[in-house]
């Protein structure tokens, strides 16, 4: 099961507060997010065409060896942000829009909070 489970009924920051497992279970998902090379692998993935991306070019676009890469693409698929197919010998990664949609629904607070 993956870190990320998504509950539709999960409320917005401002509205209830998190219990300790829940609180748990998505810092592990900012915690990722935090660092600066699995941040420009999700806006990668996130901004190429057709919503998915070949390891070859994950790879590519940074100045770090294949294993340093494979660990935070790694990361990212543990917490639930990304998922991957292999085809032939390649892999390709795509987000999962619901992850994304949790973490960010529950920091959407409302202004007069």
């Amino acid at each position: 099961m993956e870190l990320l489970e998504i509950l539709e009924c999960s409320p917005p920051l401002a509205r209830e507060p998190l219990d300790a497992e829940r609180a748990a279970v998505l810092s592990q998902a900012f915690k990722a997010l935090g660092d600066p090379v699995r941040l420009r692998i999700v806006s990668i993935v996130a901004s190429h065409a057709g919503g998915e991306v070949c390891v070859c070019d994950i790879t590519s676009a940074f100045e770090l060896s294949q294993p340093t890469i494979s660990h935070h693409l790694k990361v990212l698929k543990e917490v639930g942000l990304l998922t991957s197919e292999r085809r032939a010998s390649w892999v390709y990664y795509r987000l999962v829009p619901e992850a994304l949609g949790e973490l960010s629904a529950l920091l959407n607070v409302p202004a007069t909070v």
